[in-house]
């Protein structure tokens, strides 16, 4: 967190170097760092089903669960899912090895997938005027 602020400061002075800023947060409590058992995979066929998936990534490990992301209204593949690993050993391999490689006709595009984030914090940055009580020099 306090690199985080850090950061952001040194950002905000480069752009106005008399500015005093501070940084508030409107949560306390940070996620977790994302798994890297979890791979977002996009570039996916339509005709692509899990079975398929998860055929092409057990190659590579333990492969827990696969998920695609399909239309709600027409049932058709969105182009993305998702794959996750037991070991993220077998996940990096995955990644490693099928990025940019074809399945079904189409390049794959595999990253790591970021848990979904609803209310996180949020960084604001804020102003202080020099005879404000809480400016401090830091």
């Amino acid at each position: 967190m306090k690199s985080l602020v850090s950061i952001a400061k040194r950002a905000l002075t480069a752009q106005n170097p008399a500015s005093d800023w501070r940084c508030f947060c409107s949560s306390s409590s940070f996620p977790s760092p994302p798994s890297n058992t979890k791979l977002f995979v996009a570039g996916l066929s339509w005709s692509v089903d899990e079975k398929s998936l998860t055929d092409a990534f057990s190659a590579f490990g333990d492969v827990t669960e696969v998920r695609i992301m399909y239309d709600k209204d027409t049932g058709r593949s969105r182009g993305f899912g998702f794959v996750h690993f037991s070991k993220e050993v077998d996940a990096r391999s995955a990644k490693d090895a099928m990025d940019g490689k074809a399945f079904l006709g189409r390049p794959l595009r595999i990253s790591y997938a970021l848990e979904k984030v609803r209310g996180g914090p949020i960084v604001i940055p804020r102003r202080l005027s020099p005879g404000d009580p809480d400016s401090r020099n830091s």
